[in-house]
């Protein structure tokens, strides 16, 4: 059987590709710079490749050496995971995880979900984190986070993922804006060429142009909100209409405006909103669980 590297040598590489500097790297490894040097060199004989270009004044990553810190990443995790599934196989829903919320979600599921959870499992601590997608993802592939509770379509393809319910949008105007009336409004370029959107960044821009079916709306004047509320906010000024989740809509978002949010016709635009965690999460109990909960919560309110 051919060598294999040990999980010591890849987190010095990993230290090394943070910050690609031996000293730094030395120091957050909390080795010796030559213990540091000798673990890579000790790598790249086991795995018969260059992973670093090493001079006196740069150091730098081969293109073979991007690819290993990236599966690196992976096995460590796995082996992290292994670990935490052993510690914790005999203390189910106690301790404490980790929950990556999405901002256009935590506002309007936590302040209901959080209770929930802590009547039904007091033993169990959940530490909390608000960011965009993107980052909850990186985060959650890097051991950061345990789960993350996101709104799909967004790419997943090596996450687990528990779909939990739908979150269909409704378009938001001022209340005497000819674009909200009727019982259901159309899909119409009369008014999604008025269509305020989130900044970038933001999946639920991603998801209001998927609704409208395009990917050319452009926000009136250029203009971009940074959070649901600034959006909000704006269509309250008269500056365009805008597509807004039905939870934040009955959570109370538009309370004391002056706007009327309708329903979309059938078949209506919705997201889904999801729990993910990585596959080789050792906490497969907590996540069924909390998921469990989140659905019922749901439920409830509906």
């Amino acid at each position: 059987m051919a060598a294999l590297p040990s999980l010591r040598q890849l987190r010095y590489l990993l230290a090394l590709a943070e910050h690609l500097n031996f000293t730094r790297a030395a120091e957050a490894s909390f080795v010796s710079q030559s213990t540091l040097s000798t673990g890579l060199k000790e790598l790249e004989s086991t795995l018969g490749v260059q992973l670093v270009e090493r001079d006196k004044q740069t150091v730098a990553l081969t293109a073979v050496g991007k690819e290993v810190v990236a599966r690196a990443r992976q096995v460590l995790a796995a082996a992290e995971d292994l670990s935490d599934f052993a510690s914790d196989a005999s203390r189910p829903m106690q301790g404490q995880l980790r929950l990556g919320v999405i901002p256009t979600i935590a506002p309007f599921v936590l302040p209901t979900v959080m209770p929930a959870l802590r009547e039904k499992f007091p033993q169990l601590q959940l530490a909390l984190r608000e960011d965009l997608t993107a980052h909850l993802l990186e985060r959650l592939r890097d051991r950061q986070l345990d789960f993350a509770l996101i709104a799909l379509p967004y790419d997943t393809d090596d996450l687990r993922v528990q779909p939990l319910y739908k979150d269909k949008f409704w378009l938001v105007g001022r209340e005497q804006d000819p674009a909200i009336t009727g019982k259901a409004i159309q899909l119409s370029s009369a008014w999604t060429e008025r269509l305020l959107l989130l900044e970038e960044g933001h999946c639920l821009r991603d998801h209001a142009l998927q609704a409208c079916r395009t990917a050319e709306v452009a926000s009136v004047d250029g203009m971009e909100a940074t959070s649901l509320l600034t959006l909000v906010q704006m269509v309250a000024s008269g500056m365009g209409v805008a597509l807004l989740p039905e939870m934040a809509i009955k959570s109370g978002l538009l309370q004391n405006l002056s706007l009327k949010a309708m329903p979309l016709a059938n078949p209506a635009p919705k997201r889904v909103i999801a729990l993910v965690t990585r596959a080789t999460s050792a906490h497969s109990a907590e996540f069924e669980a909390i998921a469990k909960v989140m659905v019922a919560v749901h439920r409830k309110k509906n």
